[in-house]
């Protein structure tokens, strides 16, 4: 039995499903994933792991989950990998223009990419309080962007996603605090991936240089690199891929 657990949430990602190979292949820890689409976690290779299933990301969803994890919670919590992100869809394009700004995209961005991360937070804290000992720490990912970084943007545009990413990295900052006095074996990283070759990407990688294209397998183990080599030192980290600071 493994002494420790992984959990991604959010898991249908590119970027989420590579992380989910990487923690298979080290086969040192315990692999909990939560997601709306469990097709790719039918492979052999995920037979030991625990799957939930869900329809939705609203917090009655997310307690039942929570609830559901810890009865079959049989290591404690190493890391959490957040993985949820909304840049376009059908109804949501990022903004050039203020006028192009619209309430219902607003919301349906800023909810996705700062309030569904930090409810995630919010209903884990009793089990970091309950599963872990002093010996023990858990380091949290969340990941953001680097047009988050308020003192960064020098160019403008993309509101709904400039301003959901600037959010949820106040929310980790002041969950940091937070959890410096209340749980302080918890690391809180927001983790800028660069721009990955993914479907969240897609249609905006026409100027990016090749060498600045990375695969998910390459960011899934950059980022996994980054979180071993991550101290608990009761703050809030904002870095990109390399694991170099980004200014908030």
């Amino acid at each position: 039995m493994k002494d420790q657990t992984t959990l991604i949430i959010g898991a249908n990602s590119d970027i989420a499903k590579s992380l989910a190979v990487e923690v298979i292949k080290t086969e040192q820890s315990h692999l909990m994933v939560i997601t709306r689409d469990s097709h790719f976690y039918q492979q052999e290779q995920f037979n030991n792991s625990d799957i939930f299933l869900v329809a939705d990301y609203q917090e009655s969803t997310i307690q039942k989950i929570v609830t559901d994890l810890n009865k079959q919670l049989t290591a404690p919590l190493s890391q959490v990998f957040i993985c949820h992100g909304l840049l376009h869809s059908e109804q949501v394009t990022p903004e050039k223009r203020l006028q192009s700004l619209t309430e219902n995209a607003f919301n349906e961005v800023m909810t996705a990419n700062a309030l569904t991360p930090i409810l995630w937070i919010k209903n884990l804290i009793p089990t970091f309080k309950h599963r872990l000992n002093q010996k023990q720490a858990c380091k949290i990912v969340v990941f953001s962007a680097r047009v988050g970084s308020i003192s960064d943007n020098q160019i403008g545009g993309w509101y709904s996603y400039r301003a959901s990413k600037a959010a949820l990295n106040m929310l980790i900052k002041s969950a940091a605090v937070e959890f410096s006095r209340t749980v302080k074996n918890v690391k809180l990283i927001s983790f800028h991936p660069g721009t990955t070759d993914t479907p969240l990407s897609k249609p905006f990688q026409k100027n990016v240089p090749e060498h600045k294209l990375f695969s998910s397998e390459f960011v899934a183990l950059q980022l996994l690199e980054i979180v071993k080599n991550t101290n608990i030192d009761g703050e809030a980290s904002f870095v990109d891929w390399q694991g170099k600071t980004i200014p908030w």
